[in-house]
């Protein structure tokens, strides 16, 4: 079986997330790209995707793959000719052939996510759709001890969305990074895997370090418990960004 690997980037804004959601008529990333996939390989063309992102979320290093037997167009050619029947926010900025058993999910070795916080006294109509606003003072040294105690392998239970069907939690934080360029904080996290939501929940939990609210001690206890509930809050889609997935 031929197999092919696409990057793409995507604004997030106008979807539904990633994944298809078949029979709502809800738009997203997936089923677009299979559109285009599809209308160039005169045939149905179904993709794999490394992560499922959510509603109103971004990708800078989104990747997919699909069966490519009978695909038409030199694989130099694909970003080119995808970017010209592709809606705007969606881009593929790369394509390869690889080995017939990769898998753009359970194939992948790490994610990178980032988050960004608008964190002035008044908000940025062009950093809107990408960050959250938050007008409070952060103290960024408290945030980035508390984030210490998240590095390494843990159960992260307490950081994942309350109903997950997900049974197994533990997962590995090589990185989480807390960083201010003028006005905008981002907090980069690198790890094998991620819970559903869990980016978001860590950074609303951060945030609270950063506000005050709570001590950055505070996290590993929360950590320890495996409570939602003593977590913080899970922070707006429009801030969180797919930036990278290893291989």
């Amino acid at each position: 079986m031929r197999n092919i690997k696409l990057i793409v980037a995507y604004d997030g804004t106008n979807y539904h997330g990633f994944q298809e959601q078949r029979g709502t008529g809800l738009p997203t990333v997936q089923e677009t790209l299979e559109k285009c996939l599809s209308r160039l390989a005169g045939r149905r063309v179904q993709v794999i995707g490394a992560g499922r992102t959510d509603a109103g979320v971004h990708a800078r290093g989104q990747v997919v793959n699909f069966n490519a037997e009978g695909w038409p167009i030199p694989v130099e050619r694909i970003p080119l000719a995808m970017n010209g029947v592709l809606p705007g926010d969606i881009v593929v900025t790369g394509a390869e052939e690889v080995a017939g058993d990769f898998h753009a999910r359970f194939s992948a070795r790490s994610k990178t996510y980032r988050y960004s916080i608008w964190n002035d006294r008044l908000p940025s109509p062009f950093h809107r759709l990408y960050s959250y606003f938050l007008p409070v003072p952060l103290d960024l040294e408290a945030m980035s001890r508390a984030s210490a105690y998240l590095l390494g392998r843990h159960d992260f239970k307490c950081f994942q969305a309350a109903g997950s069907a997900v049974t197994d939690t533990v997962r590995v934080l090589w990185r989480a990074d807390i960083r201010r360029e003028g006005p905008l904080v981002q907090f980069i996290f690198q790890g094998n895997g991620f819970l559903y939501n869990m980016v978001r929940i860590m950074v609303g939990t951060l945030v609270q370090v950063g506000t005050g609210k709570i001590s950055p001690e505070r996290v590993k206890l929360i950590l320890e418990s495996r409570d939602r509930i003593e977590a913080g809050p899970t922070m707006p889609p429009q801030g969180l960004c797919l930036e990278q997935v290893e291989y």
